[in-house]
């Protein structure tokens, strides 16, 4: 037998494809049902893996400006405060740049029922930089956190002042330890691009914070350090920890992978809940490619009688799954980029974020990464071919003279 031509092979298989587009016309309403849950399908599994990835690159930008080290002291595995003449001590390491104290703590909100961290910082512990890879509006942080003294200024996050109901009003009050009140001015909020880190934050000067905590003075609640070379991080945290014993360190690196952490098994059990959609749709695919009818298989029939070889009949099957397919992953990851895009993940930013009071409001921008792609696809695309694979071809070995 000669070899086919290749010109009559493409021409053979462009009939081919004509003929599946005109069949899935022809059975618009069987098609467009599987089409629909598919789409669905890849929508959510798409939406789900967006919204974890854009999650992941924000905190990798706004921890970016986070301190390189934090060092806590613990007592009977409890977080207690730190002597400020321990800042001497690891100014003294090689390769520390700057040691700045922070003091930090929750206060709780009985009218709203929210907790929101109070942060005191001293001015040097600002960055300097105000673009949108950090959480620091630097002017303003800057001149709230100056000096050593009680300035009375705080930067708020846009949800405290939600919560607090300060609408355009700039003073507030909140109780000290003994029940006594001071007051607060309110000169600038947060970026809301900072939201995923500050939803719940009130940055105030270092003297402001002890101030209102009650914290006595030569104490803090933990010492921020800065290293020169960013290669040394682990090594300077190790002699930390020789220096001084019964402390916590903690490196950005750490506070990142922790955020990854969260992310992941939350991610995790997203996914889970995700997989009875894809049970189900596989289910549908299988039953509607099993379920020829009579008439499908009398077209079969009539195609082999005028010529068509199994395989032909493989292939008609295999480009109606294939368009099928190609068209829902496509309109389905493109409604999961327009939800991140314009409804900000709206169906899986609680899973994500939980549901506390003061939820974090940011935008999240999608980003496009092949891994992504790839995994939508392994989850969507392959079973649902799998699944009409081994059907089709069942029905185009069917004898003609048996059904005819």
């Amino acid at each position: 037998m000669q070899p086919m031509h290749p010109i009559h092979s493409f021409g053979r298989i462009q009939n081919i494809l004509d003929y599946a587009l005109s069949g899935l016309r022809r059975k618009l309403l069987k098609n467009g049902t599987v089409f629909a849950v598919f789409a669905l399908v890849v929508f959510l599994f798409a939406s789900f893996q967006l919204t974890n990835r854009a999650l992941g690159e924000l905190a990798g930008r706004i921890l970016a400006a986070a301190p390189d080290i934090t060092v806590q002291q613990l007592q009977a595995g409890r977080q207690v405060g730190i002597a400020s003449d321990s800042r001497q001590v690891l100014q003294a390491i090689f390769g520390v740049r700057r040691v700045d104290e922070r003091i930090w703590g929750y206060y709780f909100e009985p009218t709203s029922g929210a907790n929101y961290t109070v942060v005191g910082l001293a001015a040097s512990a600002i960055p300097a930089s105000t673009s949108k890879e950090n959480s620091w509006p630097g002017p303003e942080a800057a001149a709230i956190a100056g000096g050593d003294g009680s300035s009375g200024r705080v930067l708020l996050s846009p949800g405290v002042r939600r919560h607090m109901g300060l609408g355009e009003r700039q003073f507030f009050s909140l109780y000290r330890p003994d029940l006594s009140l001071v007051t607060f001015e309110a000169v600038a909020d947060f970026p809301p691009e900072s939201d995923l880190v500050t939803a719940d934050t009130i940055l105030m000067s270092l003297a402001d914070a002890r101030d209102l905590f009650a914290i006595p003075a030569g104490e803090v609640t933990d010492l921020l350090v800065t290293v020169g070379n960013p290669r040394e991080i682990d090594t300077i945290a190790g002699k930390i920890r020789e220096l001084l014993p019964g402390v916590r360190v903690v490196t950005r690196n750490q506070i990142l992978k922790s955020y990854e952490v969260v992310f992941g098994w939350r991610s995790g059990l997203g996914n889970l809940l995700l997989l009875t959609a894809l049970v189900t749709f596989t289910i549908l695919a299988w039953d509607k490619a099993t379920g020829l009818s009579a008439e499908d298989l009398r077209e079969m029939a009539i195609l082999k009688v005028l010529g068509w070889q199994t395989a032909d009949l493989i292939l008609l099957r295999l480009f109606e799954s294939v368009l099928v397919a190609g068209g829902a992953f496509a309109g389905g990851y493109l409604l999961a980029w327009c939800h991140l895009l314009y409804a900000d993940g709206l169906l899986f930013r609680p899973i994500f974020l939980g549901w506390s009071v003061l939820r974090p409001t940011f935008p999240l921008v999608p980003s496009l990464a092949g891994t992504d792609l790839l995994a939508v696809l392994a989850i969507s695309v392959f079973p649902y071919l799998c699944a009409t694979a081994v059907p089709a071809w069942r029905a185009a070995v069917v004898p003609a003279d048996s059904v005819l």
